[in-house]
């Protein structure tokens, strides 16, 4: 007859033959995610895998969960590392997930495909969102190492197209662990000093590993809270991170992220000489417009009755003018005799002055007396000469 055993017995028997095989202790195995569940207190994460035709429960501990580079969801296909065991107490037969792996894709291109649709639903991308760069800023804020050659790059850059703007560096580092909170913390720095118009984060060429960095969410939400227009510079043109789709402005390389934020200045000395010109020509079309209205009125009162009129209105204004200056000869003539009497009236009246006009009347008439005693004399020379000549015998 068969031994009786306990329940509890039976499940520690299974669990110990399951614990003891070799193959199931560290096994591999591929299958889709269905009803995941994370535990916000423990952190521990349930849920099954399933394929085709049957389902096996899993467990992840929250040590193990912690270091996944992207969040398992519902239906996602994977492939776990683990070991085969029963949870004596309910005797469950299930799996427990030391590590997992998307099948098909790389743990931190979904990481990064992950964050992307998260950061895209809360609207972090939006268009709306996006500030225009200032056409003729005055300082730039650089966001990079101080050692690479992005900075030089760009310095030489803006040098060239319009060396007026000053440059505000906010060095970094642009990779390793601590890169992301110090690209984060200057972000935020040069967008609360008040001193940039516009901040450029910049990082020259590397591997995928190498720009990993700018894929951190803190970076992207610090960026997305500047208030300043920010260019991202990271790479090349193939390369892309989180940073270029928050940024206000994408740039493929740094050098591309001079020359968007800063004007060239020969064009502008282009565009002020086309001005110039398109101004020059539209005061002479407007003097000539207006030359030409001129000469049609000009023309058409020399033709018309309104010629006559304007003729005898021009002859009686002359004839006005005439009488004025006639009045105004006559007034000055009147002023001038009124000038005179006043000058006679103030010429001084003492004795002296009086004594001596009165000499000088003396003697005038003194010499008009003598003048016409001589012509007298003269005139009775004949008289005498002819009672002579009669009183001869």
């Amino acid at each position: 007859m068969a031994e009786v055993i306990s329940v509890s017995a039976l499940n520690r028997y299974v669990k110990n033959l399951l614990d003891v095989n070799d193959v199931l202790f560290d096994l591999a195995l591929r299958g889709e995610i269905a009803n995941f569940v994370q535990n916000a207190r423990s952190g521990h994460c349930y849920f099954s895998l399933r394929d085709e035709a049957a389902s096996v429960r899993a467990v992840m501990f929250r040590s193990d969960a912690r270091r996944l580079g992207f969040q398992p969801e519902e239906g996602m296909k994977v492939v776990v590392r683990c070991r085969v065991t029963l949870y004596e107490r309910d005797g469950a037969f299930q799996v427990y997930v030391n590590d997992m792996f998307p099948d098909g894709i790389g743990s931190t291109q979904l990481a990064f495909e992950q964050l992307k649709a998260k950061l895209d639903k809360e609207g972090l991308f939006a268009p709306e969102h996006k500030k225009p760069l200032p056409r003729f800023p005055q300082c730039i804020g650089l966001v990079t190492s101080k050692t690479g050659a992005a900075l030089q790059d760009i310095r030489n850059v803006i040098g060239r197209r319009w060396p007026a703007v000053r440059l505000l560096l906010a060095p970094v580092n642009v990779q390793g662990f601590e890169a992301a909170e110090e690209i984060a913390d200057a972000i935020s720095r040069l967008d609360k000093s008040g001193r940039v118009d516009e901040i450029i984060v910049a990082r020259g060429g590397g591997s995928r590993e190498d720009l990993w960095v700018f894929n951190a969410e803190v970076i992207a939400r610090a960026a997305y809270r500047c208030k300043k227009p920010l260019i991202s510079a990271i790479g090349h043109e193939i390369d892309y991170t989180i940073l270029d789709f928050v940024a206000d402005r994408r740039a493929p390389t740094p050098s591309a992220a001079a020359e968007l934020a800063v004007p060239d200045r020969e064009e502008q000395k282009r565009i002020l000489l086309d001005l110039q010109q398109n101004i020059r020509k539209n005061m002479q079309n407007r003097l000539d417009l207006c030359y030409n209205g001129l000469e049609q009125y000009n023309f058409v009162l020399e033709q018309g009755p309104a010629r006559q009129s304007w003729q005898k209105k021009h002859d009686l204004l002359q004839q006005a003018k005439d009488e004025i200056r006639q009045q105004m000869q006559t007034q000055q003539m009147r002023l001038l005799i009124l000038q005179k009497m006043c000058l006679r009236q103030k010429m001084p009246h003492c004795r002296k002055t009086r004594r001596t006009i009165y000499r000088r009347r003396l003697r005038k008439n003194w010499r008009l007396r003598r003048i016409r005693a001589r012509q007298r004399n003269l005139e009775m020379i004949p008289q005498l000469d002819l009672q002579m000549e009669t009183r001869q015998p």
